[in-house]
């Protein structure tokens, strides 16, 4: 292994699209090969995006001796399957969110990695963002005072009904595709568990899945956080923090263009403050942190418990839900 970590890219999904620019542009990884299902379209995204070496199945590109690390963008249902594979050929992997199907899935994936001795992560690109630390910061000097509702939002439409994510096979639904953001970012922020949830939701009838839901979160603190997502609602991404005796608002909360500045609006009693933080690429602040873990033997930043714990409360909303 050199200084810069090689990555293999698992399937030709459209998120790649963002990854593969952040691998290219962080300092210490490269993109080295890509594998699909189909030789022929692991060639053409390999020439449309520049990539040295194509495969026309994931196992050859497992067999590849000039890659280090491998980024997982399969669909939901298929993460458990191709990351254990991954952790069995001794691959480091970094998994797209959510992290599988549900819970056990996602802590049969820790078990194989920890049993290999692998490095593992979810790719939860948002949590990478600085204005989120900035939201930290506020609430723990008592910006706010008391911390007692958090409310976020992850809503856009989808039009094309062949769309991946309205697909019940492959585990989608508007809560595993951007309302698990939203749980993730009341535990991310509470730096807790939820001690009970509650959820209702609108499924469609064609798809079978979650297309709109609104869920409840209730923390140990006292907390309590409620969130709406949706596949087939006026597109919004953000979240708020209210306390006793004031507020913090970050209206761009998860996915954020790397040109635009972040902004993390505070009210104090009567004063107001409005925060500007430099446009940053998550994506690219993500498989950095990931590929100096690997060259440092270091943990990832975020433990990938963290991603067993985010299925469980995923979990128990869709049990709420149905």
């Amino acid at each position: 292994m050199t200084d810069k970590i090689r990555w293999g890219i698992l399937s030709t999904a459209r998120i790649g699209r963002r990854v593969i620019p952040a691998i290219r542009a962080s300092h210490n990884g490269e993109v080295a090969a890509v594998g699909s299902r189909s030789l022929e379209r692991a060639q053409a995204w390999a020439a449309a995006h520049e990539i040295p070496r194509a495969y026309g199945s994931y196992e050859a590109l497992f067999e590849d001796e000039g890659i280090d690390a491998i980024y997982n963008p399969l669909p939901n249902s298929m993460h458990a399957e191709w990351s254990i594979k991954c952790a069995e050929a001794g691959i480091p992997t970094l998994s797209e969110k959510p992290f599988a199907s549900d819970a056990p899935e996602a802590q049969s994936i820790v078990d194989a990695f920890e049993e290999h001795g692998v490095l593992l992560a979810e790719a939860f690109m948002y949590r990478f963002h600085p204005q989120h630390a900035k939201a930290q910061e506020i609430l723990a000097a008592g910006g706010i005072g008391e911390l007692q509702i958090i409310s976020s939002s992850f809503t856009f439409p989808i039009s094309d009904e062949a769309n991946i994510r309205l697909s019940k096979a492959l585990a989608g639904g508007a809560l595993m595709d951007v309302g698990c953001y939203c749980v993730n970012l009341m535990r991310f922020m509470t730096g807790e568990e939820p001690e009970r949830v509650s959820a209702t939701a609108q499924f469609g009838e064609r798809s079978g899945v979650d297309e709109t839901l609104v869920g409840m979160l209730e923390f140990p603190s006292g907390v309590i956080g409620h969130f709406d997502c949706g596949l087939r609602s006026f597109g919004q991404h953000t979240y708020a923090l209210k306390g006793s005796e004031g507020m913090i608002v970050v209206p761009q909360s998860f996915v954020i263009d790397k040109a635009v500045d972040g902004i993390v609006r505070h009210w104090q009693g009567d004063n107001y403050s409005e925060h500007v933080i430099p446009a940053v690429d998550q994506y690219q602040s993500m498989v950095e942190d990931f590929a100096d873990a690997l060259l440092n033997g270091r943990p990832p930043r975020f433990a990938p418990s963290d991603a067993v714990n985010n299925m469980r409360v995923v979990d128990k909303l869709l049990a709420q839900a149905l």
